[in-house]
């Protein structure tokens, strides 16, 4: 859980609506297309892999882990975007990121992104 709760606070790339407002860096939104996911996993060799790495640890934090963690955000983002894209969609507003340890022993770990796809004018 610890984990769960450390990866949350990293901040998604796309267009983010705290306040649901009809209204994004000035422009307005003109229609909603529905909601969207992305998601990623990585597999159950890459936390051994990860964790051979703990050498890597400067100042408390994995470079290896780190760069893994963004790789499957990125992935997820990706997957998010192309389907927003599909819909008709020019923008994601309400992005959430959410991590969850999978898998017999916790051995894998996914990361799906999800959001309203949006039209602005």
């Amino acid at each position: 859980m610890a984990l769960k709760a450390h990866l949350r606070h990293s901040p998604p790339r796309i267009s983010h609506d705290h306040h649901h407002h009809p209204q994004i860096e000035g422009r307005r939104i003109t229609r909603y297309c529905g909601v969207v996911a992305g998601e990623a996993i990585l597999g159950a060799n890459v936390f051994k892999d990860l964790f051979a790495g703990l050498r890597d640890i400067v100042g408390g934090r994995s470079a290896t882990y780190e760069r893994e963690l963004q790789r499957a955000r990125e992935i997820a983002l990706k997957e998010l975007e192309e389907r927003a894209q599909e819909l008709g969609a020019n923008a994601v507003v309400g992005v959430d990121l959410d991590y969850e340890v999978l898998g017999q022993g916790n051995g894998m770990l996914m990361v799906s992104a999800s959001g309203t796809a949006v039209v602005l004018e």
